[in-house]
């Protein structure tokens, strides 16, 4: 089996488009199809901040849930919406203000729809995804090798917000240790999170989340060939977004 793991969307829904053309998929029905029956697999953020969260939500349901051509893992922007969708007390920052807004503007039939894809769709996803014919594992903010094979809380901490400290920078980000530098398994990790302007290869792991929404690139990495395909993000460029590791 053949799979294309793509990084952190952001509602950058046409610049996804633009990914799947260049990674050789053909379009049934809207639904993108590989020729040569290759497996996407969305490693979470698919929402907030870009320009289009709700067409998102509505193209990886359909590619995931009714097609189920395609996989899915949850990040903490998934997390938060999730929350938002249930009713719980969530501060509308940090980029969630972008989705609400475009729910918000929907009629109400349309809302309860959305609202039930994107449940629907967390809900069945597992915290990280294992690949044995590739020998990987996706998760969006990478996962250290003692807790493979967990679902606990602190498993779920680390793959949804990354290596914590509790403290955080001057600016205000979150304290992060470099996880990856420690990693020595001989399964692929295949992580995003953290934005970077080239996808960032450390030990056998992959940080493709090379930061689209805020104006860089969407990036896949392809198993098993290891290789990268990567289109130019439509959004403005926020030098600043890709410091963390400079």
């Amino acid at each position: 089996m053949k799979f294309d793991v793509i990084g952190d969307v952001h509602g950058c829904y046409d610049e996804l488009h633009a990914l799947f053309t260049d990674l050789g998929y053909e379009r049934k029905n809207g639904i993108p199809y590989h020729p040569d029956k290759r497996t996407p697999v969305f490693l979470g953020d698919i929402t907030d901040r870009g320009p289009k969260s709700i067409k998102t939500i509505d193209f990886v349901y359909r590619i995931v849930m009714e097609e189920k051509v395609g996989r899915y893992v949850p990040g903490n922007h998934c997390n938060k919406l999730y929350r938002y969708f249930l009713g719980n007390n969530v501060q509308i920052s940090h980029g969630l203000e972008t989705t609400v807004a475009e729910f918000q503007a929907l009629s109400k039939d349309r809302q309860a729809q959305v609202k039930k894809q994107f449940v629907e769709l967390y809900e069945q996803a597992d915290l990280y995804e294992s690949i044995p014919e590739v020998n990987a594992i996706v998760a969006h903010a990478g996962i250290r090798e003692d807790l493979i094979g967990r679902k606990d809380k602190e498993t779920a901490v680390f793959v949804l917000y990354g290596d914590i400290t509790g403290k955080s920078h001057d600016d205000g980000r979150p304290e992060r240790r470099d996880w990856a530098q420690d990693y020595h398994g001989d399964r692929w990790i295949i992580y995003g999170h953290t934005p970077v302007k080239e996808a960032r290869r450390i030990n056998q792991t992959i940080n493709i989340d090379t930061g689209c929404v805020f104006g860089n690139k969407l990036t896949a990495f392809r198993l098993p060939e290891e290789t990268l395909t990567a289109v130019p993000s439509q959004q403005p460029y926020i030098t600043e977004k890709f410091k963390y590791f400079e």
